[in-house]
């Protein structure tokens, strides 16, 4: 087995190193895979040991709250108010995903001639095995809880590779957790992308989030192999603001959505669709995005903390410095900031054009172009015309007009005067086009992915 290590930085100060953990080969990462395919047999088989273990588990996260919290914010920057968001929302997922074990999992029906009326016709819903996990670094307990804990309520074992820069808060994970899941259950491996294709190589059923270009591969790799597969991608996500809006309020509603945790979830804003007074709402935005608190993620007053490592950073100055040469005024912001962290400042870009580098291709941080558009129509064919479809909000006063945005918009998730960002854990999550593959995400809608249908027909003797 591989004696190297990988090493996960803070992003509010580089020099810091937060943990160094065994960077996984091959045969490391199918040693856990053997680990959990032997304890699966066992968990999959009691539906009330499962609810019982998980239930014991989500309070210990409960209990856990104030050492979740201050790793987040130290590894990967969260804002201390969103740090106590996400582990709140950990163990609410945990909560309602462990009574999802009790559910009925299958279904009665009918039998039909020519079979004898006797016939007993049902269908079950089975464990599919080990699932494959791969996770980001942005939300390092909710999604890796979102995916993992369905996963094991319907009788699968779990082998979780994590991004590299959140690899602290998925080994704190795994501590939590299995100090109530039997052996083998839960386990996480840490390593480079190539622990992450063994990973799609050895797993029953896969789930991944991450960039588009990775997350078609995984797919692809899936397919191939014959197994189900889940894939959350891109976003670039358009919040739209019709005429009628109350600009002050879209603003800064939009604002939030756009560069709060420094812009780093896959529900950001990343486009802004006006229809109506574009310089008055560009104005509004500014002024809103000015006076977000930025710095220390560890102040409960700062939105804005560091972006997460320097490639990142190195992506948003570049982003910013060539919207100028694409047609577009930066408004507001575009500069690393100086200091031991890793700070830009977020920017508001406007006067591009919808088919622009910055409005089709998306860009991880606090970064936002406004477009103009001349009716809902327009705005609905901008807000589609491009390669993702993950979520849009459209902001009115106006229950027709947000009607008829709605139907013609081609995104899994629809918000009427709310933030782009923001997730509901019992509710489906998922998109359209390059956003999403497979079956969605969260609620009851994740039984999907993790377990397989058999459909059984038992007959009279005689």
């Amino acid at each position: 087995m591989s004696t190297e290590t990988i090493e996960s930085r803070s992003p509010q100060n580089q020099a810091e190193v937060v943990v160094s953990a065994p960077s996984a080969d091959r045969e490391t990462v199918a040693a856990a895979f053997s680990r959990a395919r032997a304890a699966q047999r066992e968990w999959g088989r009691n539906a009330l040991a499962r609810a019982d273990a998980l239930s014991a588990a989500a309070e210990a996260l409960n209990a856990a709250k104030d050492e979740m919290v201050d790793l987040m914010v130290r590894e990967v920057g969260k804002p201390l108010t969103e740090a106590v968001g996400e582990q709140g929302r950990s163990v609410r997922i945990l909560r309602y995903q462990a009574q999802s074990a009790m559910d009925p999992d299958g279904d009665t029906y009918p039998a039909a001639p020519p079979s004898d009326p006797r016939t007993l016709l049902f269908s079950r819903r089975r464990p599919r095995g080990v699932a494959g996990l791969i996770t980001p670094w942005n939300f390092p307990f909710a999604i890796p809880l979102w995916k993992a804990a369905p996963a094991l309520a319907y009788g699968n074992t779990v082998v979780l590779k994590p991004a590299s820069d959140a690899i602290a808060c998925a080994l704190l994970l795994e501590e939590i957790l299995n100090k109530h899941l039997p052996e083998g259950v839960f386990n996480v491996i840490t390593g480079p992308g190539a622990a992450g294709q063994a990973v799609v190589e050895l797993a029953d059923v896969v789930s991944f989030t991450g960039s588009t270009a990775v997350g078609l591969g995984v797919a692809a790799a899936a397919t191939a192999r014959g197994i189900a597969s889940q894939a959350e991608m891109g976003g670039l996500n358009a919040s739209i603001v019709l005429p009628d809006a109350d600009l002050e309020s879209a603003a800064k509603i939009i604002a939030g959505a756009a560069m709060g945790y420094a812009g780093q979830k896959c529900t950001a804003t990343g486009r802004v669709i006006v229809l109506g007074d574009a310089a008055a709402f560009t104005d509004a935005l500014a002024a809103a995005v000015e006076a977000l608190p930025a710095g220390d993620p560890a102040d409960a007053a700062t939105v804005v903390g560091p972006v997460i490592n320097p490639s990142a950073r190195e992506e948003l100055v570049s982003a910013a410095d060539g919207a100028a040469a694409d047609g577009g005024r930066v408004v507001t912001g575009g500069k690393a900031l100086d200091g031991p962290g890793l700070f830009f400042s977020p920017a508001v870009i406007d006067g591009q054009d919808p088919t622009a580098k910055l409005a089709q291709e998306e860009v991880f941080g606090p970064i936002v172009t406004v477009l103009k558009a001349n009716s809902a129509q327009q705005a609905v064919e901008i807000s589609n015309g491009v390669p993702f479809g993950l979520v849009t909000s459209v902001f009115t006063r106006d229950l027709d007009s947000a009607l008829t945005v709605v139907e013609g918009l081609e995104t899994g998730m629809i918000r009427v005067n709310m933030p782009t960002s923001g997730v509901d854990f019992h509710a489906p999550f998922g998109g359209e086009k390059q956003s999403s593959f497979g079956p969605r995400e969260q609620g009851k809608a994740a039984r999907e992915l993790y377990t397989s249908t058999h459909t059984i027909t038992v007959g009279p003797s005689s």
